[in-house]
């Protein structure tokens, strides 16, 4: 009886060290793989973009570390990564990547809805007539946010409000009030000239209405290098049938030559539609300060929308205090 004790407790004690060598061997093999990574070589990400993706939707940003797990202080400190400043991932150890953003020095100017109608500045509406139309994934940038021209928004309002100025998103399903509206893909225009109507009456300061559209056309027709940065090219495009066109097409001109002015070739310039087959106004009637806007197209990824967005933001800021002085 008590050899058939021992034995069992021999056998015991030799399934609990193999459950914990196990153990062992799996979280020694975690920490291997997250120090062999952190020598990799990562493309080229921009940090700055890399911020606004996460910065909104960290549980870990808080004020104070002490809500912690202690599984994620443990992991903090065997991985050197900060969980409150998510893009801490983009250090110096990874070649070709940057330092953290330091967001104090940024002095970002909130702006709510509310603020609008009280704003001296020329407000900005910023809406998508397609806004299913889609950018390249990648992986890593992205944090599995699928890009689209939705994004290119939030980016763009981001920097222009850096810049002092009140920007409103239109945030409602264009497809929504296509179908509410018992419209096809082609009534798009004529669905966000609804949500124009009602932008501009709830808020009447409303003055730039801005359409951001993708191209259709493959990689290499709507990207541009320069000074080895990626950029997705841009186009303007101005509807003929609009009986007071001049106006829409003398703001966008300005705007695309100011474009090529700091990044030559960056924009194809003007393209003029009408006829049959094709809209031809695209809501450029509602105001000759309503211009569309085609920015890369379904392969560029959103870095390189990025990139062109920085330059836009700082043209746009240009352009819209020269046109109130």
């Amino acid at each position: 009886m008590k050899k058939k004790f021992i034995a069992k407790s021999k056998k015991t004690k030799k399934i609990k060290f193999r459950i914990i060598l196990f153990i062992i061997m799996i979280f020694s093999s975690f920490i291997i793989t997250i120090k062999a990574l952190s020598k990799y070589n990562l493309p080229y990400q921009n940090s700055d973009l890399v911020n606004f993706l996460i910065e909104n939707n960290n549980p870990f940003i808080i004020n104070s570390k002490s809500n912690y797990s202690y599984f994620h202080k443990l992991m903090s400190k065997l991985i050197d990564l900060d969980l409150t400043k998510p893009v801490s991932i983009l250090d110096t150890n990874f070649k070709g990547l940057t330092k953290n953003i330091d967001k104090e020095d940024k002095k970002l100017k909130q702006v709510s809805k509310e603020d609008v109608l009280s704003s001296d500045k020329p407000t900005i509406y910023l809406y998508n007539s397609h806004d299913t139309e889609e950018y390249k994934p990648s992986s890593f940038a992205e944090y599995s946010v699928m890009p689209t021209v939705k994004l290119s928004d939030y980016i763009l309002k981001e920097k222009l409000e850096d810049n002092g100025f009140c920007v409103l998103i239109e945030e409602q399903s264009i497809s929504s009030i296509r179908s509410s509206l018992g419209l096809n893909y082609a009534g798009s225009y004529e669905a966000s000239r609804v949500l124009m109507e009602q932008a501009k009456e709830k808020y009447p300061s409303l003055v730039y209405f801005i359409d951001i559209h993708r191209d259709s056309l493959n990689h290499d027709r709507t990207t541009l290098t320069y000074n080895e940065k990626n950029y997705a090219k841009v186009m303007f495009l101005v509807g003929l049938e609009n009986p007071t066109y001049d106006g829409n097409l003398d703001f966008s001109t300005m705007i695309s030559e100011s474009i090529n002015s700091k990044v030559p070739e960056l924009s194809k310039g003007i393209y003029k539609k009408e006829g049959v087959g094709v809209n031809g106004v695209y809501n450029q009637d509602f105001s000759n300060r309503t211009i569309l806007i085609e920015i890369g197209g379904p392969e560029n990824t959103i870095d390189e929308v990025y990139e062109t967005l920085l330059v836009l933001s700082e043209v746009l800021t240009e352009v819209i205090e020269s046109d109130q002085d």
